[in-house]
């Protein structure tokens, strides 16, 4: 699927003046909480965002995940329409490397993402996302250190691409409702706050951790 059609070239307009993670973690934090919860508005979003301690959104791209959002779950609620899904990375016209890292950072997005639903997993389950965590724990440092070339990649890209298609069957929840949000007593520091008073990484909740890990250089 070429960028126009993705709308990776929507995205790349709409989240130009903000940098806080790559377009592709921020569409895999978005599908891993819809893979589990249904669309919040505008609103309960720019709060996700804010625990997490990332800057606003501007307005444009704020809308335009709401909306992917909307678009995702429906999808995904959808047996026949789900397997048509597809992370938002760049298509087949940019490098390799280019394209691994973006499906490195969407795996690692998708990760959190549906880390913060607070889900109970199966065995099944939990192998599975255990896998997509090595996709987002590739190391490389140019496209001749990726053994398998774009093969090796489609079958990652396919592998990750049916992760919340088959996570998609539960029972699902809303995002307000979280305990990210909806657990916070009123004097609750929010997750800026704990980042900021950390002395060491040791010390962050681990949703955080886990992004700042692996946010892109």
């Amino acid at each position: 699927m070429n960028d126009n059609i993705s709308g990776w070239n929507d995205w790349q307009i709409a989240i130009e003046d903000w940098s806080d993670v790559s377009i592709s973690e921020l569409h895999g934090l978005m599908t891993g909480l819809m893979t589990a919860c249904n669309a919040p508005d505008e609103d309960v979003w720019a709060q996700v965002l804010e625990e997490l301690s990332f800057a606003p959104l501007p307005e444009a791209a704020l809308t335009l995940l709401t909306e992917e959002a909307e678009d995702t779950v429906f999808q995904l609620k959808d047996q026949d329409e789900a397997y048509a899904f597809s992370p938002l990375v760049p298509d087949d016209e940019h490098d390799l490397l280019e394209r691994i890292v973006a499906l490195k950072h969407w795996s690692n997005g998708f990760m959190t993402g549906f880390g913060v639903s607070d889900c109970r997993i199966s065995a099944d389950e939990n192998e599975m996302l255990a896998d997509l965590a090595k996709i987002g724990a590739i190391r490389i440092e140019d496209e001749d250190d990726f053994e398998g070339g774009e093969e090796a990649y489609l079958q990652l890209f396919e592998f990750a691409r049916m992760v919340p298609v088959s996570l998609a069957t539960r029972k699902r929840k809303a995002v307000k409702e979280l305990p990210l949000i909806a657990g916070l007593a009123i004097d609750a520091k929010t997750a800026k706050e704990y980042k900021a008073e950390a002395k060491s990484a040791k010390a962050m909740p681990p949703v955080i951790d886990v992004m700042n890990q692996n946010r892109p250089s």
